[in-house]
């Protein structure tokens, strides 16, 4: 899994195992420092994103005094995010597509392989990983089980709320159309998923935190697209290998960095699908 903070432009790859990597300009990688001049960056980006940029959660006071300006600053740090939020989206191993429930929505053989490749590609990243999550999918329960025995001593949770579905109709339209009732049934639930765990560390969190998230492509997609700021009806546009990588950092100031997104170079090309 590559990565070339030095880039000064977008860049996209496309390797030959599949799976592309993006490159955005960040002046904050090694993790420690915040931006400070804000006037240099596009106005267009919103730094309140997830609502907790420290200006939202300070009272403004009156600049009529040296202490109060004083007592304002204090605050604002008080309130500013210290740490480095990563997540690692992880898409479930090829399944038995051809099932009529969830429950036999089981992992193939060729599932397992992927899921093992992955936990292995993680274990060696060496990640300090604080806790993995998966949905209550069975295809997802299987994945992350697997790569949970390459990871030592993780936190494990299960959120249905990660669970698989339409979040948004896409632009252009699918040919795959599905009945709006989808949207308006699945949507709320994945916006939910992003909000609960897309945003920057809190302000009481010291240290950098790796969290894994087992899901799914739909989810995964428009998660991306949302963190990045992107119009989140272009997911479709995405796409996403079985048991592939997508890795998500969240700065203190609220920048936020694609990493890669959906890498699977880490697999031998028979096992790529």
């Amino acid at each position: 899994m590559p990565v070339r903070p030095s880039f000064k432009k977008w860049v996209i790859g496309f390797g030959a195992l599949g799976g592309a990597m993006f490159f955005y300009p960040h002046n904050n990688d090694n993790n420690k420092l915040l931006h400070t001049d804000k006037s240099r960056i596009s106005s267009s980006w919103d730094y309140n994103w997830d609502r907790r940029d420290p200006k939202s959660l300070v009272k403004p006071m009156k600049p009529d005094n040296e202490s109060n300006q004083n007592t304002y600053h204090e605050q604002l740090i008080n309130k500013t995010a210290k740490a480095t939020r990563h997540i690692i989206l992880i898409r479930h191993g090829q399944y038995n597509v051809e099932a009529k429930t969830d429950a036999d929505g089981t992992l193939t053989n060729l599932g397992r392989q992927q899921a093992e490749a992955t936990g292995k590609r993680l274990q060696e990243l060496g990640f300090p990983y604080t806790l993995l999550v998966h949905s209550t999918m069975t295809r997802a329960q299987e994945t992350a089980k697997i790569i949970e025995k390459s990871l030592k001593n993780i936190k494990v949770k299960c959120d249905p709320i990660l669970n698989e579905g339409s979040p948004i109709q896409p632009e252009p339209p699918s040919s795959n159309w599905k009945p709006e009732v989808n949207y308006y049934r699945d949507g709320p639930r994945i916006e939910a998923a992003f909000r609960k765990y897309f945003h920057r560390a809190d302000f009481s969190q010291k240290n950098d935190s790796y969290t894994i998230l087992v899901c799914h492509a739909n989810v995964i997609r428009y998660f991306v697209c949302r963190a990045l700021q992107f119009p989140p009806k272009s997911w479709l546009r995405l796409s996403l290998n079985h048991a592939s990588i997508t890795w998500v950092t969240i700065y203190p100031d609220g920048i936020v960095k694609l990493w890669v997104f959906g890498e699977s170079g880490h697999m031998k090309p028979q096992l790529i699908s």
